[in-house]
């Protein structure tokens, strides 16, 4: 039975060691195989404050220098991944949704996402907010 402290933010129901967690433990470490993996392990870097591995995984093109902090208060409440789209060997785009509250008022972010693969490794270019 798993320990629902230990479960990864990303929602996958599997312990944060096993999903985002081996993902978020440094460069040198596994690198998320996809790019639905990557915006999972993102959600969580998000959720957890980890801005320089949200920085590290932004594709150089588009990475901004810096990460303004959340507001206080700010909860994240869930993600849900609605649709993962492979277009090429080097491109995909995953369709989510993320959900946080703030000050007593839900927030909902609908965002198609793009993903660029580079010497291997997939990295966030930029979404359209829907």
């Amino acid at each position: 039975m798993k320990n629902d402290a230990n479960l990864c933010p990303c929602g996958s129901q599997l312990n944060y060691a096993d999903c985002c967690g081996r993902y978020h433990a440094g460069p040198m470490h596994l690198q998320a195989p996809t790019a639905e993996a990557l915006m999972r392990s993102r959600y969580s870097a998000f959720v957890l404050g980890l801005h320089d591995y949200l920085l590290a995984s932004w594709h150089p093109s588009t990475r901004p220098a810096h990460l303004e902090a959340d507001p206080p208060g700010l909860k994240w409440l869930g993600l849900q991944v609605r649709n993962h789209q492979q277009i090429d060997e080097s491109h995909a785009q995953v369709e989510f949704v993320a959900r946080s509250k703030l000050a007593g008022r839900a927030h909902r972010m609908h965002e198609t996402s793009r993903f660029e693969r580079l010497d291997g490794r997939w990295f966030y270019l930029d979404g359209q907010i829907d």
